[in-house]
């Protein structure tokens, strides 16, 4: 069983939904993924938080078997803080407020014992840093990256020079359209594809995913949960999920990331239940392979 690498943003969160505030919950891009990818295998997790971190916290992490030795405490910075407010339409949400802090100026830093690791997950970051990380890394077998339309429309010659690097690429159908100037969706996941990776993710919330490689496209429904609480986390529980269940499985052959994607979605769908990680701390492997059974029942005709 392989292990996985993340770099990415631990944070603090107050959200704010219609169904109650959770203010000060622990969040980041790598948190929530660190928390799926551990259902499934071993967790290095790279990245910063300030003097103000609280360190149960940090304790949560490392008692769920998550290394935590690439997570640097910057003194002199406080932690990087989301506040964000989500309407009726869970689909909508406007930032109240945001603070970088920790993160500006990080350069990630890769401990040495992990830069063997094989499977790496870039989570949401400027492709520079992405691209540095990778640098780090001396056997890689498969990377994946997440973006975002801040980065499409402030870093893209940086991003387009990343993505041959990579194997696969995760991003929501708006930012595939606005990558690659394409309306229709599974033309722009096709030219996505064509600027370097092998593999193409495009997610599209409660309607689900769709994964694009050479030997075409696979569409897969979002999970059907009538209890959406807080969807903070969910498109990052989502890589998790999926790049967990590679690493343990040890292939990356279609039928593998078709399995990975249905493990993502499940996975996904438990985040959103409850607020921050509330729902995923309760959850465990059997109900997500539970929960897997059923949504192939769903699936099949």
């Amino acid at each position: 069983m392989a292990s996985v690498l993340v770099v990415g943003t631990v944070a603090i969160d107050t959200i704010d939904t219609p169904f109650g505030q959770a203010p000060n919950v622990l969040g980041g891009s790598a948190t929530f993924f660190s928390w799926s990818a551990s259902f499934f295998t071993h967790v290095h997790l790279v990245g910063a938080v300030g003097h103000d971190f609280p360190a149960e916290h940090h304790a949560l992490l490392k008692q769920r078997g998550i290394d935590t030795t690439g997570l640097v405490t910057r003194p002199d910075m406080k932690t990087m803080f989301w506040r964000g407010r989500y309407f009726d339409d869970m689909n909508q949400r406007e930032t109240l407020e945001f603070q970088a802090n920790a993160i500006v100026g990080f350069e990630p830093v890769v401990p040495a014992p992990a830069r063997g690791v094989p499977y790496v997950f870039l989570a949401n970051s400027d492709p520079n840093v992405q691209a540095k990380v990778l640098d780090q890394m001396t056997q890689p077998e498969l990377v994946v990256a997440d973006t975002m339309d801040f980065w499409i429309n402030t870093q893209k010659d940086a991003l387009l020079r990343l993505l041959p690097r990579l194997d696969g690429l995760v991003l929501n159908d708006g930012e595939a359209k606005l990558l690659t100037d394409e309306p229709n969706l599974i033309r722009a996941g096709q030219k996505v594809r064509e600027l370097g990776p092998k593999f193409v993710i495009v997610k599209k919330g409660e309607h689900g995913s769709y994964l694009l490689t050479k030997d075409g496209p696979f569409l897969l429904p979002g999970f059907p949960t009538p209890k959406v609480i807080d969807p903070t986390g969910a498109g990052d529980s989502f890589a998790g999920g999926l790049m967990g269940y590679l690493a343990a499985d040890g292939s990356h052959a279609p039928g593998s990331l078709r399995r990975a994607i249905a493990y993502g979605s499940v996975v996904a769908s438990l985040t959103v239940e409850d607020f921050g990680l509330d729902r995923l701390k309760l959850a465990t492997r059997q109900e997500i392979d539970h929960r897997l059974e059923e949504y192939r029942k769903m699936l099949a005709f």
